[in-house]
Protein backbone atom coordinates (compact mmCIF):
# COMPACT_ATOMS: atom_id res chain seq x y z
CA UNK A 1 0.00 0.00 0.00
CA UNK A 2 0.98 3.36 -0.36
CA UNK A 3 2.73 4.95 2.84
CA UNK A 4 -0.17 7.32 3.34
CA UNK A 5 -2.87 8.45 5.97
CA UNK A 6 -5.30 6.81 3.12
CA UNK A 7 -4.21 3.36 3.73
CA UNK A 8 -5.25 3.22 7.18
CA UNK A 9 -8.29 2.66 6.20
CA UNK A 10 -7.33 0.13 3.30
CA UNK A 11 -5.27 -2.14 6.48
CA UNK A 12 -8.68 -1.42 8.65
CA UNK A 13 -10.79 -3.30 6.33
CA UNK A 14 -8.19 -6.15 5.75
CA UNK A 15 -7.80 -7.39 9.33
CA UNK A 16 -11.64 -7.14 9.90
CA UNK A 17 -12.24 -9.27 6.73
CA UNK A 18 -9.53 -11.85 7.92
CA UNK A 19 -11.13 -11.65 11.71
CA UNK A 20 -14.17 -12.33 10.33
CA UNK A 21 -13.17 -15.19 7.54
CA UNK A 22 -11.17 -17.00 10.60
CA UNK A 23 -14.61 -16.81 12.89
CA UNK A 24 -13.12 -14.06 15.11
CA UNK A 25 -15.08 -10.92 14.99
CA UNK A 26 -14.47 -10.00 18.48
CA UNK A 27 -10.78 -8.99 17.79
CA UNK A 28 -12.14 -7.16 14.22
CA UNK A 29 -12.13 -3.84 16.21
CA UNK A 30 -8.88 -4.38 18.40
CA UNK A 31 -7.15 -5.38 15.03
CA UNK A 32 -8.13 -2.35 13.18
CA UNK A 33 -6.95 -0.03 15.78
CA UNK A 34 -4.05 -1.46 16.09
CA UNK A 35 -3.25 -1.89 12.54
CA UNK A 36 -4.04 2.10 11.90
CA UNK A 37 -1.62 2.93 14.28
CA UNK A 38 0.55 1.18 13.36
CA UNK A 39 0.26 2.46 9.78
CA UNK A 40 -0.13 5.63 11.21
CA UNK A 41 3.47 5.47 12.71
CA UNK A 42 5.02 4.33 9.43
CA UNK A 43 3.68 7.33 7.95
CA UNK A 44 4.50 9.81 10.00
CA UNK A 45 7.95 8.75 10.91
CA UNK A 46 9.70 5.59 8.36
CA UNK A 47 9.82 8.08 5.11
CA UNK A 48 9.01 5.08 3.10
CA UNK A 49 6.70 5.02 0.03
CA UNK A 50 5.41 1.90 0.22
CA UNK A 51 4.03 -0.03 3.50
CA UNK A 52 3.10 -4.04 3.77
CA UNK A 53 0.34 -5.05 6.09
CA UNK A 54 0.63 -9.00 6.55
CA UNK A 55 -2.22 -10.27 8.59
CA UNK A 56 -1.76 -14.32 9.80
CA UNK A 57 -3.07 -16.71 11.93
CA UNK A 58 -0.26 -18.20 13.87
CA UNK A 59 -2.77 -19.94 16.18
CA UNK A 60 -6.23 -20.80 16.03
CA UNK A 61 -7.17 -18.13 18.44
CA UNK A 62 -4.44 -15.85 17.79
CA UNK A 63 -4.49 -13.00 15.16
CA UNK A 64 -1.17 -11.26 14.14
CA UNK A 65 -0.90 -7.75 12.17
CA UNK A 66 2.36 -6.60 10.98
CA UNK A 67 3.63 -3.37 9.27
CA UNK A 68 6.21 -3.47 7.50
CA UNK A 69 8.54 -0.48 5.96
CA UNK A 70 12.03 0.18 4.97
CA UNK A 71 12.94 2.65 7.98
CA UNK A 72 15.85 0.73 10.35
CA UNK A 73 14.55 2.53 13.44
CA UNK A 74 12.57 0.70 15.91
CA UNK A 75 9.54 2.87 17.60
CA UNK A 76 9.90 4.00 21.21
CA UNK A 77 7.31 3.44 23.71
CA UNK A 78 7.23 6.55 25.44
CA UNK A 79 4.37 7.86 27.58
CA UNK A 80 2.94 11.07 26.14
CA UNK A 81 1.75 14.31 28.66
CA UNK A 82 -2.06 15.51 28.26
CA UNK A 83 -0.59 18.07 26.41
CA UNK A 84 0.39 16.54 23.40
CA UNK A 85 -1.52 15.11 20.70
CA UNK A 86 0.97 12.73 19.58
CA UNK A 87 3.01 9.96 20.72
CA UNK A 88 0.28 7.39 22.28
CA UNK A 89 -0.36 5.02 19.77
CA UNK A 90 2.45 2.68 21.18
CA UNK A 91 0.71 2.83 24.50
CA UNK A 92 -2.66 1.86 22.84
CA UNK A 93 -1.20 -0.79 21.11
CA UNK A 94 0.73 -2.63 24.14
CA UNK A 95 -2.59 -1.78 25.93
CA UNK A 96 -4.70 -4.13 23.16
CA UNK A 97 -1.85 -6.39 22.46
CA UNK A 98 -1.25 -10.13 24.17
CA UNK A 99 2.11 -9.56 22.65
CA UNK A 100 4.12 -7.22 20.37
CA UNK A 101 7.70 -6.52 18.64
CA UNK A 102 9.44 -5.01 16.50
CA UNK A 103 11.82 -7.28 13.90
CA UNK A 104 14.71 -5.03 12.02
CA UNK A 105 15.63 -6.59 8.61
CA UNK A 106 18.65 -5.89 6.01
CA UNK A 107 16.26 -3.44 4.64
CA UNK A 108 13.60 -2.26 7.05
CA UNK A 109 11.56 -3.59 9.79
CA UNK A 110 8.45 -5.34 10.44
CA UNK A 111 6.16 -4.38 13.56
CA UNK A 112 4.00 -7.00 15.05
CA UNK A 113 0.74 -7.41 17.17
CA UNK A 114 -0.67 -10.51 18.00
CA UNK A 115 -4.13 -10.55 19.93
CA UNK A 116 -6.37 -13.15 21.53
CA UNK A 117 -10.05 -13.11 22.64
CA UNK A 118 -10.05 -12.61 26.24
CA UNK A 119 -10.10 -15.29 28.23
CA UNK A 120 -12.27 -16.34 30.87
CA UNK A 121 -11.48 -16.76 34.30
CA UNK A 122 -9.08 -13.17 34.19
CA UNK A 123 -6.64 -14.84 32.19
Amino acid sequence: MPCAPESARRARLLVSAACAAWGLPGLADAAALVVSELVGNSVRHSGSHLVRVIVSLPERDRVRVAVVDKSRTAPALRVADDSEEDGRGLVVVEALADRWGTEILRWGKRIWVELRPEMDGGE
